[in-house]
């Protein structure tokens, strides 16, 4: 089967989620279109070089329904011909994109896909497609307890055993390594600045950034979910299916969560032979890439799992990867995962993270790809590894190679 490989990758600032956020101006399908406009004009691509965009999109209401992704590509130049494609796999959404393209083209069935992700988190909040039977057929929940982001981190946490210091000190190390990643330039070459109608730039930084943020600050941070735990009945659910425990410690705070922010990423895949044809050299090649599930409850602890399988099918182990870049949905998730695994913090998230940057849900997958990437380019090193928790109890890792 041909191989799939990365030839460009790009993606908007991420912007404070609120209505004073410096994206929250542009809709949804703005900030897809200028990731994609950015993709085919800085690789000089014809308008009808790509076969498919593939965009996770986690809350397809409003602004960001009707498959967006078709629109996107029209208002990005492409031709008629390109159709569009959102998918859901909730936080995992932006890599799932780009390996369902890489699927494609190994099947044959595509010569070149864009896949990627857009949520504008200000405009089209969290829970605004309806949030689905999970959590409202009383016969589903029954079997099946919907459990709250926050809660189940307090409770990974609390069955691990972490203090509440060990969390802040790994959300401090987010924001000063991003706040350093920003100083030096490490994401200038893939970062694009976001432009209004006028053509003015709005936004070309990462916003959400506390490079002032200290361990003191951090320390006075209250625990950010105790009250939904407590009064809305979460922590019971917790309790009854890990009955090893008698309290769930709510330990993370806004200072050790993902960041609710808006943003979008597109990144450029296609097979070697597309790639000789449009003049384009790859930068990678995707060796494998892996969705799993896990317990629905504490539904946090996938991707460790899931990152075996994937290098399995790959032919590595753990040792052979260089760089790995997790989404800081909570501090616990790296946290737990480099325990388990056994990588040092000198391999895993070198340049900051969900917690300093934020998380737009459905762009966050596509947007770690391409920054392993380009640390791999960096610092000349061969191999890498993203991979991101989704809710549901559901996990996605894909490994890279550079080429």
């Amino acid at each position: 089967m041909p191989d799939a490989f990365i030839y460009d990758h790009v993606r908007t600032p991420r912007g404070r989620g609120k209505p004073d956020g410096g994206l929250h101006e542009i809709a949804p399908v703005r900030l897809a279109t200028q990731t994609l406009q950015a993709l085919r004009e800085r690789n000089g691509l014809p308008a009808d070089a790509v076969d498919e965009v593939i965009l996770g999109v986690v809350t397809a209401a409003g602004e960001q329904g009707a498959t967006l992704p078709r629109l996107a590509a029209l208002a990005a130049g492409f031709a008629d011909q390109v159709p569009g494609l959102h998918l859901n796999r909730f936080c995992a959404s932006g890599l799932e994109a780009v390996a369902v393209g890489a699927a494609k083209i190994a099947a044959g069935s595509c010569d070149v896909v864009i896949g990627g992700g857009v949520e504008s988190m200000s405009r089209v909040p969290m829970g605004a497609d309806g949030g689905g039977p999970w959590g409202v057929d009383p016969d589903l929940t029954a079997q099946f307890p919907w459990m709250l982001q926050g809660v189940s981190a307090d409770l990974m946490a609390t069955l691990l055993g972490l203090t509440r210091e060990d969390l802040d000190a790994y959300g401090l190390a987010s924001q000063q390594q991003a706040s350093n990643a920003w100083e030096k330039g490490y994401f200038a070459r893939s970062v694009i600045p976001v432009t209004d109608v006028l053509g003015m730039v709005v936004l070309d930084r990462d916003e959400h950034i506390r490079p002032d943020a200290t361990a003191e600050s951090l320390a006075g941070l209250k625990p950010a979910f105790e009250a939904m735990g407590t009064q809305l009945g979460y922590d019971a659910v917790a309790i009854q299916r890990y009955p090893q425990i008698t309290a769930v410690n709510h330990l993370h705070t806004a200072g050790t969560s993902s960041g609710i922010v808006d943003g979008a990423s597109a990144v450029l895949v296609g097979s070697a032979q597309a790639g000789e044809r449009l003049g384009l050299t790859p930068r990678a090649r995707i060796r494998s890439s892996v969705s799993m599930g896990s317990e629905p409850v504490l539904f946090l602890d996938a991707p460790a799992a899931t990152c075996r399988k994937a290098l399995a099918r790959a032919g590595m182990s753990v040792e052979d990867v260089d760089l790995w870049e997790l989404n800081e949905a909570f501090a616990v998730v790296p946290l737990q995962v480099m325990a388990e695994l056994g990588i040092d913090h000198g391999r895993m998230n070198v340049n900051g993270g969900a917690i300093a940057m934020g998380h737009p849900l459905g762009a966050t997958g596509a947007m770690i790809l391409g920054t392993v990437l380009d640390e791999l380019e960096r610092r000349d090193l061969a191999t890498g590894v993203a991979t991101l928790c989704a809710a549901g109890g559901m996990g996605i890792a894909m490994v890279i190679e550079r080429v």
